[in-house]
């Protein structure tokens, strides 16, 4: 067994394309780089080649690899973890809900679905999203909400928040837009409503409008207002609000697909 340390006496031979040939007293021949070789050797020079065992190296080398193995280990062992949602802001209409970025570790992302009071709402949370708007919420009325976050390890489900949205004292805060009636005239007569009311109207609808007002639940705005879970209510729902002094209720004036359209009566 060699020791420590070697020393080994060699004659060069043929020196050729960067290589060396290397003879030993005991006739073992060798191939040898040419260009680590002293400088000024030919063939015919003797020169000793001295080996060594360099532990520290192989110490270093030795914690790097085992310090890879740990970052690996540690990278695909540790499964997602589930977000914790808090609430950012609500009105009487409206919340939006806040989490801190997903960790998610090796597991892919598949999407986010948010759910209020068990129904899963028809919302695009894009990735690397930290925040979401629910809209079309009825005033002073509590919320059950959540999200599940689906990955390629499995579903996550998040902390369930309970939200209740602000209390309206007046008409004010309605602001609504109008949708697809029978007659032009029928949504004419809704917009003097509106504005004897003290409310606001829109004629574009976007996520900051209350409600959207219709007789025929079909075109692009009833389509929108599906897509933002703005609620789609009849004409009656504003009269009724007129005549309560008062915000109702969503719920008792909502039109559906399947539902036939709702007949108005002037006041």
């Amino acid at each position: 067994m060699l020791q420590e340390v070697t020393s080994v006496q060699f004659t060069i031979g043929k020196v050729d394309a960067g290589m060396a040939m290397l003879l030993s007293p005991h006739h073992h021949l060798i191939e040898f780089p040419s260009q680590i070789l002293p400088d000024g050797v030919t063939t015919g020079s003797i020169i000793n080649l001295t080996i060594e065992r360099n532990h520290e190296e192989e110490r270093r080398q030795a914690e790097d690899f085992l310090s890879l193995q740990e970052e690996i280990h540690l990278s695909f062992s540790q499964p997602p973890t589930s977000p914790e949602i808090s609430l950012k802001s609500v009105t009487q209409t409206s919340a939006i809900l806040q989490w801190e970025p997903l960790e998610l570790h090796a597991a892919d992302l598949r999407g986010i679905d948010v759910y209020r009071n068990g129904q899963r709402l028809n919302l695009v949370v894009p990735p690397g999203a930290t925040t979401v708007k629910l809209s079309g919420m009825d005033v002073a009325h509590e919320y059950e909400v959540w999200l599940d976050v689906r990955t390629s390890a499995g579903c996550l489900q998040s902390n369930r928040l309970r939200v209740k949205t602000h209390a309206m004292e007046n008409l004010t805060g309605i602001n609504v837009s109008f949708g697809a009636f029978a007659t032009p005239n029928e949504s004419e007569a809704l917009v003097d409503l509106v504005k004897r009311m003290g409310a606001n109207y829109t004629d574009e609808l976007t996520t900051d409008n209350t409600h959207l007002v219709c007789a025929l639940p079909k075109g692009p705005k009833y389509e929108k207002a599906v897509e933002w879970n703005i609620p789609v209510v009849s004409p009656e729902f504003l009269k009724a609000c007129l005549a309560q002094g008062k915000i109702q209720p969503a719920t008792a004036f909502y039109i559906s697909p399947s539902a036939p359209p709702k007949q108005s009566s002037e006041k």
